[in-house]
């Protein structure tokens, strides 16, 4: 099938004929899959030791036919030949991490990438022999140096958290092809509609799809989509540690799907609009967008993205306390640590981190940092809000709130 984008979200994975004549996949919410007879088993057996994908389930904690329909789908909007769906992102991540490393092995992390990927990686990997070197933000043509004879796997982020720092996924597939190294990605930010790895050369890409794929803040998953022989190894090892997701979070992920190009690309026109018009604005020094030209990757993300998405993040001329303040003037977005669903949701990420002022400076995070995930609502709304916050923070209000 040669679908364009916006019908496979709709389609692909589920096809037609469903249970009980259901226009809906249902959600097939059993632990459990009973056998005719012992015929049955041993015709069962002998499909899973020949690899036949199609075989019926026979444990949750392996397949579910809800979750294996939401795989997919993601599979196909990523042009992978697989797909496996887990309990979160972070199950996903550590997953593919000790599916892929032995003790001795060496790991090329690049340090933009999510905190707790890096908490996972320094505080655990090491424990078990397994080192790391992280490649600066800005800094990918200096990536075979940062190789070693023991590298086994290199691990980048795109775009990055909240700096959206944009590596060239070209330039890093070119040199682990050359040295024989397998490359995984975290592309929650971007989701396929505004990049797809794959088609860069790289083998793993992973989503929370707790974000923009599930689109709903109602909702924890994870996914990672790959070849099969790659994918099979992982499949493995996510049935011994069981970080598999519920049939119900299937569901829901399956449904947010089929409305993703819609709502990433009404994010993308948000993002890009608020993105301009605060690097216009006179209380705001500095604007972390792809789109626009002032961001150090902007040539990068212009030749391997189709857009830019809905999170901009920007510093204010301002302390913490300041900063603080523009946030509770916001009367749209949400706060919180999130982003991805059709709600707005706005945070003062270093506050998040730490309340230890050391701790937050050594994260690299500003304090006046900002980071504004846009939703689905009218982007002029969301500017106007934007404005009035900006202008009514500038002096404190003791009654507000």
């Amino acid at each position: 099938m040669n679908d364009r984008f916006a019908t496979k979200v709709v389609h692909a994975g589920e096809g037609k004929g469903k249970p009980y004549g259901a226009v809906t996949m249902p959600i097939v919410q059993t632990s459990t899959y009973a056998f005719a007879d012992t015929q049955e088993i041993l015709a069962f057996l002998e499909k899973k030791e020949a690899g036949n994908p199609n075989r019926r389930d026979e444990y949750g904690r392996y397949s579910n036919p809800t979750q294996t329909a939401t795989e997919r789908k993601i599979a196909a909007l990523e042009g992978g030949e697989r797909a496996l769906l887990f309990a979160t992102g972070m199950s996903a991540i550590t997953t593919v991490l000790l599916a892929l490393l032995s003790q001795g092995d060496h790991l090329v992390i690049a340090s933009g990438t999510y905190r707790q990927t890096q908490n996972f990686i320094l505080d655990h990997l090491t424990r078990w022999g397994i080192e790391s070197s992280f490649l600066a933000d800005g800094s990918a043509h200096k990536l075979e140096q940062a190789l070693r004879p023991n590298t086994k796997l290199i691990f980048c982020e795109a775009p990055t958290n909240p700096y959206l720092r944009v590596i060239d996924l070209d330039h890093v597939s070119e040199v682990a092809k050359r040295h024989g190294i397998p490359t995984a990605i975290d592309s929650t930010l971007a989701t396929p509609v505004n990049l797809r790895p794959l088609e860069h050369g790289i083998d793993l890409v992973i989503h929370s799809a707790t974000k923009y794929l599930g689109g709903h803040n109602d909702l924890l998953a994870g996914v990672v989509v790959g070849a099969r022989p790659q994918l099979d190894a992982i499949e493995t090892l996510r049935g011994v540690l069981g970080g598999v997701g519920s049939p119900h979070d299937a569901y829901l992920l399956l449904r947010g799907l089929k409305t993703l190009d819609l709502r990433i690309r009404r994010q993308n026109g948000s993002g890009q609009q608020i993105a301009e018009y605060l690097s216009r604005h006179p209380r705001v020094h500095a604007v972390y967008y792809p789109g626009l030209e002032s961001h150090p990757d902007h040539l990068v993300a212009t030749r391997q993205m189709t857009g830019f998405g809905g999170v901009v993040s920007f510093e204010i001329d301002g302390d913490k306390d300041q900063t603080s303040r523009v946030i509770d003037r916001l009367r749209i977005p949400y706060i919180g640590p999130t982003f991805g669903g059709v709600e707005s949701v706005a945070q003062q990420q270093a506050i998040f981190i730490s309340l230890d002022p050391e701790e937050r400076a050594s994260s690299g995070i500003s304090d006046n940092l900002i980071r504004y995930a846009a939703g689905i609502e009218d982007p002029e709304d969301l500017i106007s809000d934007l404005d009035q916050a900006l202008r009514e923070s500038a002096v404190p209000d003791v009654s507000h709130r």
